[in-house]
């Protein structure tokens, strides 16, 4: 037997052995891959099992993450950090080896996967951000960038519209470097991939722009790196379609009956009899050595990597310092952009945003994004930074196209390449497209910027579709998302400084309208919330607010305090707020105050944590008619009479007349 089938029988019953060990797993498509991922670790991919933040290496996304099964088995055989012990505790509480690869939990693992389609779009934001880094850096002679980006998916994953998505952006860039790996097996949980999609992905990959290869033998481990090797010469992402048998060996091979369950000890044992394994997890000393060779070569290209950096950092002395301070974590001056950022007073956030953002991408050259086909309304895009483009590789500005999922997800990839700071683009009601991807960049703890502008129901004649209302509540809901609603150019500067000081997703949300001036405090919106405008003594009504309706409540305070000792608060980010110390919080909150009141452009019940079951939530209840913006908010109930009337007649309700 040659080695390389040794080998690959050692594979298949130690990811079955790991998922019947767990009594459950995807056994199907781990075992119907098996052959293609030896043949990428064994032969292409380029890693350092010492150093698994080098650079320059390929980086490898399951996007099938529910094959994980079998990645595990193969970054314990090429020497990542994880024993045959991991393999046994698949599935278990907290162990190395969760139900879906996660990051920063096992040793080479590039991303979290799971949500099918994620991981493609996370591999097209990858290869996005080696392909800049390249044509910034790259010299004649000095390579340093020029590292792939793999893929592996499945039916599943090219079914769904963020994988679609970014494969059609993919070929418009014609992104070389990515190479997807795709496991045709045909087979759904539910049965024949054809009971619901028939179509031919080699043409549709081909009118995409995409190079195709076919792989008829796609459990054929020379074949398989044959067709690899082929890829990585294609001046096109090339995507290779690999005719695989779904649970390959076992009684149920070529089945929906084998996608996602365990095999039993009756049935591992039989399918180890076929493979000539007999020993429960254990590796010939044979099979280790034929894997660790390719570990050996991973680490000997990092070290002759070393070797030429030291070389180009010679030959390119400013070139070097460039590619240094990519690196660096350079603090940018936001007290300087506080003192001048009066300039922007009374505009729009989404043109404040516009101008901040251009100061901030200005000294910070990691900052690369894009919007979805909206750059002239969000205003999020820098000057002068040019446009990404297949001519264009330095480009700043990235034409994501209208594909708001897809821009999420690759954002998230070009985040996870290395140091960059994405942003994406869009008006608020469309984060609902984002939100999948969003949720990963959460869990992932990415530095990634939302940029969501038309904030409110004062988009008015858009109509009901484009009326933001249940989006603040949902991206507030993700746990480790920080929301920032300024509601001047100085919470905003404010909410710069913490978002770039972060480590996390950040969303800020911007408005189409113009903003009244409210004399915002730059350091105290750092905290997410703060008293702006302070009671004479003891408050009777505390108003709280964020974004546009700030103003509103300071108009409504100026009516009240005829009657009333009135506090403001303005609470750009209750996240922010909720890491303050208790005693800095209850100072803001004023729980002593007879009324608490909040007023806000959204069906968020987030704030009755603040105002407590008695207190009043001024917010859009239903949703609203198409008209004038102003109309729109006012009829909403968004106006200072109404409130004030409201207000009143709860006061009285409690006998504070």
């Amino acid at each position: 037997m040659k080695i390389w089938d040794k080998t690959l029988n050692y594979v298949k019953s130690l990811t079955a052995q790991s998922i019947t060990m767990a009594k459950s797993g995807h056994t199907g498509s781990s075992l119907g891959i098996s052959a293609m991922m030896l043949a990428l670790f064994k032969d292409h991919y380029n890693f350092d099992i010492s150093d698994t933040d080098f650079l320059n290496r390929d980086r490898l996304v399951l996007s099938n993450g529910h094959a994980c099964p079998v990645y595990y088995t193969f970054l314990s055989l090429f020497g990542f950090d994880l024993s045959l012990n991991d393999l046994k505790n698949m599935r278990a509480y907290q162990s190395k080896t969760p139900g879906h690869p996660e990051y920063k939990v096992t040793d080479g693992v590039e991303v979290s996967t799971g949500p099918l389609g994620q991981g493609v779009a996370n591999a097209v934001g990858m290869a996005i951000a080696s392909s800049i880094m390249a044509e910034r850096f790259n010299s004649v002679g000095f390579p340093i960038i020029n590292n792939y980006t793999y893929c592996i998916a499945g039916d599943g994953c090219l079914m769904e519209g963020v994988a679609q998505e970014a494969c059609s952006l993919a070929g418009t860039l014609q992104l070389n470097k990515l190479i997807l790996l795709y496991d045709s097996n045909e087979v759904t949980i539910d049965g024949n991939i054809n009971i619901s999609n028939r179509e031919n992905v080699a043409k549709k990959f081909k009118a995409m722009g995409w190079n195709v290869i076919r792989c008829n033998k796609g459990n054929d481990f020379k074949a398989c790196s044959r067709a690899i090797g082929r890829a990585k010469k294609s001046s096109l992402p090339t995507i290779i379609i690999f005719k695989t048998t779904i649970g390959i060996g076992t009684d149920k091979e070529g089945t929906s009956a084998i996608h996602g369950i365990a095999l039993n000890e009756e049935e591992l044992k039989s399918f180890n009899k076929k493979l000539g394994v007999f020993e429960n997890f254990y590796v010939p000393n044979d099979v280790r050595d034929y894997c660790m060779e390719s570990s050996r070569r991973g680490k000997l290209n990092h070290e002759r990597w070393n070797q030429e950096l030291a070389v180009y950092a010679t030959s390119n002395p400013e070139l070097y310092r460039q590619f240094v301070a990519f690196f660096d974590k350079k603090k940018v001056d936001f007290e300087k952009i506080y003192r001048s950022s009066y300039k922007f007073e009374g505009n729009s956030g989404r043109d404040m945003n516009h101008a901040i953002l251009n100061m901030v991408a200005d000294k910070l050259s990691q900052i690369v994004g894009g919007c979805a086909d909206v750059a002239h309304s969000t205003k999020a895009f820098i000057e002068n930074g040019g446009y990404y483009s297949v001519a264009n590789r330095r480009g700043r500005n990235i034409h994501f196209g209208v594909r708001e999922h897809a821009m999420a997800g690759i954002c998230n990839g070009i985040a996870l390449y290395e140091d960059f700071v994405p942003f994406c683009s869009t008006f608020l009601s469309f984060a609902n497209y984002m939100l999948p991807s969003i949720r990963l960049a959460c869990s992932m703890k990415l530095k990634v910027l939302y940029f969501f502008s038309h904030d409110s129901i004062m988009v008015g004649k858009d109509g009901v579709s484009h009326q933001p209302i249940e989006q603040l509540s949902q991206l507030r809901s993700l746990i480790g998302m920080t929301v920032f609603r300024p509601c001047d150019q100085n919470e905003l500067v404010a909410g710069y400084n913490c978002a770039l000081n972060y480590n996390g997703p950040y969303s800020i949300i911007l408005s189409r309208q113009k903003l009244e001036s409210v004399d915002g405090k730059y350091k105290e919106a750092m905290l997410g919330g703060y008293i702006l405008r302070q009671a004479k003594s003891q408050a009777d009504i505390v108003l709280f607010a964020s974004g546009s309706e700030v103003a509103l409540a300071l108009k409504v305070a100026d009516e009240l305090s005829k009657k009333y000792d009135v506090s403001v608060v303005s609470m750009p980010s209750i996240e922010l707020f909720e890491r303050q110390t208790q005693s800095y919080k209850n100072k803001v909150l004023q729980k002593n105050a007879k009324l608490r009141v909040a007023i806000e452009a959204s069906n968020d019940t987030v704030w009755y944590k603040y105002i407590g079951d008695n207190g009043v939530f001024i917010g859009v209840e239903n949703y609203q008619s198409s008209g004038e913006g102003e109309d729109v908010y006012r009829k909403a109930g968004f106006n200072e009479k109404e409130i004030v009337r409201t207000i009143n007649r709860k006061m009285s309700e409690k006998g504070n007349k």
